[in-house]
């Protein structure tokens, strides 16, 4: 039997199981493809946030990237956690020498406001990530750690993605989750505009949303889709996984991510 596409997270590890690396692979596998990960930090993570992170040396990184791809190869890659300057600027490279889509989640903060990337790495992310990527998917916290843009309404959105394009990558996915009323995002690559928009559910329980639409995304290119429709289906399998967040341990549960399975 030939191998399903194969698509690579280059991200932290949650050690509670809802967000980082676990989330990423739990995605892949329900989306149909073969998820790979390269490992930059170890947190330890729960329902009510994190207690603490261990950023990998640089070399521990790139030799998990280059015996991945150089063997294996990949269609997609997914960037997450990248905690300092050296890290970002290796995986940019990296994923910058790699014939595939690249598809960054800007991580800097954690559902429950951990700061997971240090004040000094943002510059680095700016000029050396944001422009080797294919799709760049920032929540409005991070656009403002990115831009000093405040997005407080739809129009906002278009300005926070046209300060985010000046970067470089080719697309850039707003997301819009912290505005009130429905769950818009924006995609755009500074031409066509697409306004994505789904029910907003009454759950608390979304630790691992960033992560899982990054890996949706990417999951979708890998399989030869283009990025609209790449998108439009990782938003479709983000907000099921919404809606049925369940409650684990004493905080803020993780989305489902076998929702599809359990009909």
């Amino acid at each position: 039997m030939s191998a399903p596409p194969r698509v690579l997270t280059v991200a932290g590890s949650d050690s509670g199981g809802g967000a980082g690396i676990q989330a990423d692979l739990k995605t892949m596998l329900a989306l149909g493809v073969h998820g790979m990960s390269v490992v930059t930090a170890v947190t330890a993570q729960n329902s009510l946030g994190v207690q603490g992170a261990w950023e990998l040396p640089v070399d521990a990184v790139r030799a998990q990237y280059r015996s991945v791809v150089d063997d294996i190869g990949v269609q997609a890659v997914k960037t997450g956690m990248l905690a300092s300057a050296e890290l970002v600027e290796a995986v940019a490279e990296l994923i910058a020498g790699t014939d595939a889509p690249a598809v960054v989640d800007p991580v800097g903060v954690s559902k429950h406001g951990d700061p997971l990337l240090a004040a000094s790495a943002l510059d680095s992310v700016r000029t050396r990530l944001l422009p080797a990527a294919t799709v760049v998917t920032p929540n409005l916290d991070e656009v403002v750690q990115l831009t000093g843009v405040r997005v407080e309404s739809e129009d906002g959105m278009r300005r926070a993605a046209a300060a985010l394009l000046a970067y470089g990558p080719r697309w850039v996915v707003i997301k819009g989750g912290h505005l009130p009323g429905e769950a818009v995002d924006l995609l755009t690559d500074g031409s066509a505009e697409h306004w994505l928009r789904a029910p907003r559910y009454d759950n608390r329980h979304t630790h691992g949303t960033g992560c899982t639409l990054a890996s949706a995304i990417a999951s979708g290119l890998a399989k030869g889709l283009a990025v609209p429709e790449a998108v439009r289906a990782a938003k479709e399998y983000v907000t099921g996984a919404i809606a049925a967040g369940f409650a684990l341990g004493g905080g803020i549960g993780p989305v489902d991510h076998g929702w599809r399975f359990r009909g």
